[in-house]
This record gives C-alpha cells, sequence and structure tokens, in this order.
C-alpha cells in the first residue's frame, strides 16, 4: 500500500451483503494488519491518534468478508458484516443526510437487504394490522401458498407480454419469497452466495475446457 506522508490510507467501508457504504475512516499499517489478522475492522484514529477496533466499546463490531485495495494502492475498501449500527449518532449508515435534494437510487442489495430488515423487524414486533405479521401468524403453509400464486401470476403476465403487470408481480414474488425465506431463518445472503459458488463452478469448469 502507498501510505500518505501521516502513514495513512483513506478505508471505506461498505455493507458485505447490501453493498451499502457505511462509513470512511483511515487505517496506518497496523490497523491494517490488525484487520487481517483478527478478522475485524481496525482503524487508526486521527484524532486520538491511536489504534482502534470498531466495536470496541459500543458493541458494533464488523467482521470483515473481505479487504480491497484500488488501482493506485492508496485507499482501501473493507468489505464487511455490520453488528448494529455504523454510525455514532444511532444512524446504521454515516451517509445518511443529502446534501442535495435528489432522486432515491438504491441499488439491488440494498433494497433486498432494506426488505428483510422490515420483514425482521414485522416478525419481532407484530405490530397490529401489518400484512407481514399476518403472515407469520397464518404460518409457513399459508406463506407457501402465496409464493407459488405470485409465481404463476408472474408467468402469466410474462405469456401475455404485459411487462409492467411482470413487473409488478415479479416484486410481490420477491416479497412473499422473503418472507418465505425469513420463516425459515433463510438469509437472502444465502441464496446469491449460492447462486456465486455455481458461477465460480461453471466459470471453472469452462476454463478447463
Amino acid at each position: 500500500m502507498n501510505f500518505d506522508e501521516r502513514g495513512l490510507v483513506p478505508v471505506v467501508t461498505q455493507d458485505a451483503e447490501s453493498g451499502e457504504v457505511l462509513m470512511l475512516a483511515y487505517a496506518d499499517q497496523e490497523a491494517l494488519t490488525k484487520t487481517v489478522e483478527t478478522g475485524e475492522a481496525h482503524y487508526f484514529s486521527r484524532s486520538r491518534q491511536e489504534l482502534w477496533r470498531k466495536g470496541a466499546t459500543s458493541g458494533n463490531i464488523q467482521r470483515v468478508v473481505e479487504v480491497r485495495y484500488d488501482c493506485d494502492e492508496d485507499a482501501l475498501l473493507y468489505r464487511v458484516r455490520q453488528t448494529g449500527p455504523a454510525c455514532h449518532t444511532g444512524e446504521r449508515s454515516c451517509f445518511f443526510r443529502s446534501l442535495a435534494p435528489v432522486e432515491t437510487a438504491l441499488s439491488t442489495g440494498e433494497v433486498m437487504s432494506l426488505l428483510e430488515r422490515v420483514v425482521d423487524d414485522r416478525n419481532r414486533n407484530q405490530p397490529e394490522g401489518s400484512y407481514v405479521t399476518k403472515l407469520h401468524q397464518r404460518g409457513l403453509g399459508y406463506i407457501a401458498q402465496k409464493v407459488i400464486e405470485e409465481a404463476g401470476e408472474s408467468v402469466v403476465a410474462a405469456l401475455e407480454h404485459q411487462d409492467d403487470a411482470l413487473i409488478d408481480e415479479a416484486a410481490d414474488l420477491l416479497f412473499h419469497l422473503t418472507v418465505l425465506l425469513k420463516e425459515r431463518g433463510v438469509k437472502f445472503q444465502q441464496v446469491m452466495e449460492t447462486l456465486a459458488a455455481r458461477h465460480r463452478t461453471r466459470s471453472s469448469t469452462s476454463a478447463e475446457r
């Protein structure tokens, strides 16, 4: 790594599941070494002039999935699994404010992560009038039937070349599928990891040929 004159490099920290940017901090050689050795995010505090492990006092630790560096080798990317909020204000991300009113554009991962958090919250608190609460109370069989129903409606919309309807039905399908996965304690990320593993296997097989 090309550390600056202070011996530091900027670190962008990203949620490994959703792709959401959580925070920006700095690391020196010791912090980077500790991060790689322990699997937990370490940084260098410019205000306190000392090494710090994220979550050491708050408990909001960051399990590091991967450490990447940029093309100039002067910046790092920590891909992490975040426990609790990343920001000291209590917000999930430090980047929770907009400088100017612009259209909100969430990535696919951020949308699915947000959906999972909403379903988790509804299942845990079961607020009155919540559709997720109704599904949870009706049980796994009812939720499974809803997934089948939405899948069928998606297929019909596709066969009838009704793209707007297909988009709506596909959204309903993904929603109910998420509820089904959460009912069984399965994370959407696990599904994505299976798809990624299949891709790696196919790519490896193609290369061998």
